[in-house]
This record gives C-alpha cells, sequence and structure tokens, in this order.
C-alpha cells in the first residue's frame, strides 16, 4: 500500500512531462510566459489523466 502514492507520483510526473512537450511543440514561439502556461495546463492535464485512468482501474 506505501507504493501507490508513489506510484501516483511517478504517473503524474510522466503525463505531465509528455503533455508540457507537446505543448512545446504546438506552440510557434517558446518564451517564459508560454513554458509557465504550458506547464501549467499541462499538470491540469496529468492530473486528470491520472484520475480517469484510476476510476477505470481501482475498484
Amino acid at each position: 500500500m506505501a507504493r501507490r502514492p508513489m506510484r501516483n507520483t511517478a504517473e503524474t510526473t510522466a503525463w505531465w512531462a509528455a503533455l508540457l512537450i507537446l505543448w512545446l511543440l504546438f506552440i510557434s514561439t517558446i518564451d517564459a510566459l508560454e513554458v509557465l502556461v504550458g506547464a501549467a495546463v499541462s499538470l491540469v492535464g496529468a492530473v486528470a489523466a491520472g484520475a480517469a485512468r484510476r476510476a477505470v482501474t481501482d475498484r
């Protein structure tokens, strides 16, 4: 049971990194504001993706 928080953190981090990379690939100009906005939006998407997976698989 102690591994669950670490696994959830690793999953969220992996989703966040993947979504941030996609964000940076799709924008035309990379500056500090775009990276900040992309990081925030990617975190929201990562948490949503993890929650959706847990809703389907954890019962």
